[in-house]
C-alpha cells in the first residue's frame, strides 16, 4: 500500500487482514510472545506500558521496541528507533459479525524526505505474507502450543532458478492449491497440502499445511541478497508433541539445507 503523507511530514502505511476468532483469541495471537511466535518470528512481549517487545529475525537481527500503549483486547502501540527516527507501530483488533476480527497494523513516522518510503511500502508486502500465516494458524491451530524452526539456505541467481531448485527438492514444484505432496527419500520427511502459491510480482512464495512431521505450517520464500538468492524455510509445528518433534527433526533439516543450499564463501 502506498505511503500516505501529510504536510507536517508524518507518514503512515498500513496492512490488514480478516481472521477467525474472538477479539480475545486474536489478541492472544498478535499481542503475546507465544502467540506471535506461532505465525511470525520468535518473539517476546512484556504485556504492559513501558514493557519491551522483541522480535528475532535471526542471529544478531533482533528488533527491540517499547510498548507505549496497551489496551487489550483492542489495541497496542510499540515504538522502535530506526534510520528515519522513531517509528510507531500500532496493532488494532476490530470484531466483525460471524465470529471474525479484522487485524490492522499501522506504521507511523516523521521524515523530511521520501528516502525511506519504499522500505516501508515493502513492510506492507511482508505483513501480507505473514498475515496469511496468521489466518491459517487461527483457522486450524488456534491456541495450540507451537515450536518453530527457521532455516536459511542460498542459491545462485537468478531467483526463479533457485526457487525451482528448492521446490523441486521438496516435491512442490508446479504444485497447485489443494494439491497433496510428500518429500522423497533424500529429503527429511514432510507431507501435507499446498495452501497458497505465490503470484503476480511475488511468485517465489508458498504456504503449506503440514501433517508430517507434525501438524503445522511451512512458509517458503526466495529473495535476492548480496548477489545470491536467500531461500527461507520456516516450519511452525503445533500440538503437545511439537517441541519434541522439533528437537528430533531440526538437526536433519539443518544438515539438509547446509548440504543442498550452502552459503557462498564470505556470506554471513
Amino acid at each position: 500500500m502506498p505511503v500516505k503523507k501529510d504536510p507536517s511530514g508524518q507518514r503512515t502505511v498500513h496492512t490488514e487482514v480478516e481472521v477467525p476468532g474472538t477479539p480475545e483469541e486474536v489478541w492472544q495471537a498478535i499481542a503475546t510472545g507465544p502467540g506471535i511466535s506461532s505465525w511470525f518470528v520468535p518473539s517476546t512481549v512484556e504485556e504492559r506500558v513501558d514493557g519491551t517487545a522483541t522480535a528475532s529475525f535471526g542471529p544478531g537481527m533482533d528488533s527491540v521496541a517499547k510498548v507505549k500503549l496497551w489496551d487489550p483486547p483492542r489495541r497496542y502501540l510499540i515504538e522502535t528507533v530506526e534510520e528515519p527516527g522513531p517509528v510507531a507501530t500500532e496493532w488494532i483488533v476490530e470484531a466483525r459479525a460471524g465470529g471474525t476480527c479484522v487485524v490492522r497494523v499501522v506504521h507511523r513516522w516523521f521524515a523530511s524526505t521520501d528516502d525511506w518510503d519504499n522500505q516501508f511500502e515493502g513492510h506492507t508486502e511482508g505483513w501480507k505474507a505473514f498475515f496469511r500465516n496468521l489466518r491459517l494458524y487461527l483457522t486450524h491451530f488456534r491456541g495450540e502450543a507451537c515450536s518453530a524452526i527457521q532455516l536459511t539456505g542460498f542459491g545462485p541467481e537468478p531467483k526463479d532458478k533457485a526457487w525451482e531448485a528448492l521446490t523441486s527438492a521438496l516435491g512442490v514444484s508446479g504444485a497447485m492449491v489443494g494439491q497433496r505432496f510428500r518429500t522423497g527419500s533424500r529429503v527429511p520427511a514432510l507431507s501435507g497440502m499446498v495452501e497458497r502459491v505465490g503470484e503476480g510480482a511475488h511468485p517465489e512464495e508458498m504456504l503449506l499445511r503440514l501433517d508430517e512431521p507434525a501438524p503445522g505450517i511451512a512458509h517458503l520464500f526466495a529473495m535476492p541478497m548480496g548477489g545470491q538468492v536467500l531461500l527461507s524455510i520456516r516450519f511452525y509445528l503445533y500440538g503437545n508433541r511439537a517441541s519434541t518433534v522439533t528437537a528430533e527433526v531440526e538437526p536433519l533439516w539443518q544438515k539438509w539445507v547446509n548440504v543442498r543450499f550452502p552459503a557462498a564463501t564470505g556470506t554471513p
